[in-house]
């Protein structure tokens, strides 16, 4: 399982160069062909959004630098970290969003090693001789000294239909007098039904990722390669954002905020259920 882990790991820090995009003088950055970088990496993306390099990339920004998270460049940089080709996102939501991030009050910044993003990767997997998607839904945790991606949760087709637990009069149970009998009765659950789900207590949640370790230790499971990847923030308060790579022609090119949600209430919980495949 480690070896899955550094495999992901290593695809998400080489992902591949993509055309450049266009950046003007410092605090501004123009859509033409002076562009010289895109948004190639995913902590290139935390540190434009967070106005942490140059406007040509080539110098990064520390605490105590001049530039440092200045508010016009974060803002050049943040009008260029979205999909404008292909998203439906309104430039009045985005206009919303960027306002937010840059509060003077209270400016929004997003930290690689804090909680409220995930990575959604998709992946093939060999499972009992047939090629199958496998979505590892994945965090950053502490370790150690350090951190480290661990999966967190795995959606995966042929595990979808394991558990079809009945529900009301079509479910069978255990007679509240079963202690009566020794619970001698157990057969009932164990060998005569082919849903012994039905037994267990109404919060019962089958844990797919145990299931998944477990045929890959029994070698019914491959992994093959990895077949995609985007993430999902929440670090921002009050807003979730996707972010996805697009290697394309043109400027708009890398790893750009594709989908945009302004949050109210239970929306995060909502959000989170679909993305974990909950529902």
């Amino acid at each position: 399982m480690r070896k899955i882990f550094l495999i992901i790991a290593f695809i998400t820090a080489i992902i591949s160069n993509v055309p450049g995009q266009g950046i003007g003088s410092p605090g501004t950055i123009k859509d033409d062909g002076r562009f010289t970088a895109s948004t190639k990496q995913l902590n290139q993306f935390f540190r434009r959004f967070n106005g942490e390099e140059s406007v040509d990339g080539t110098v990064r920004y520390y605490p105590g630098d001049s530039l440092y998270r200045n508010i016009p460049l974060r803002k050049g940089f943040l009008n260029i970290l979205f999909d404008n080709q292909t998203s439906s996102l309104s430039p009045d939501l985005k206009n919303q969003f960027i306002q937010t991030t840059l509060s003077e009050v209270y400016p929004h910044y997003l930290n690689f090693h804090r909680e409220g993003w995930y990575a959604e990767v998709e992946t093939i997997f060999v499972f009992k001789g047939k090629r199958e998607k496998a979505t590892l839904i994945m965090k950053i945790q502490s370790e150690g000294l350090g951190y480290e991606w661990v999966i967190d949760q795995v959606i995966f087709e042929p595990f979808k239909n394991l558990f079809n637990k009945p529900v009301g009069e079509q479910k069978d149970f255990l007679h509240p007098l079963s202690h009566e009998l020794g619970f001698m009765n157990l057969r009932r659950a164990f060998q005569d039904s082919n849903l012994p789900e039905s037994f267990t207590a109404n919060s019962y949640k089958p844990d797919y990722l145990a299931i998944f370790l477990y045929e890959m230790k029994q070698n019914n499971l491959r992994f093959e390669t990895v077949s995609g990847l985007k993430f999902h923030f929440f670090q921002i308060q009050g807003w979730y954002f996707e972010v996805n790579q697009f290697n394309r022609p043109g400027f708009n090119t890398g790893w750009l905020i594709s989908n945009l949600v302004r949050l109210g209430p239970g929306d995060k919980e909502t959000i989170l259920k679909y993305i974990y495949d909950q529902e």
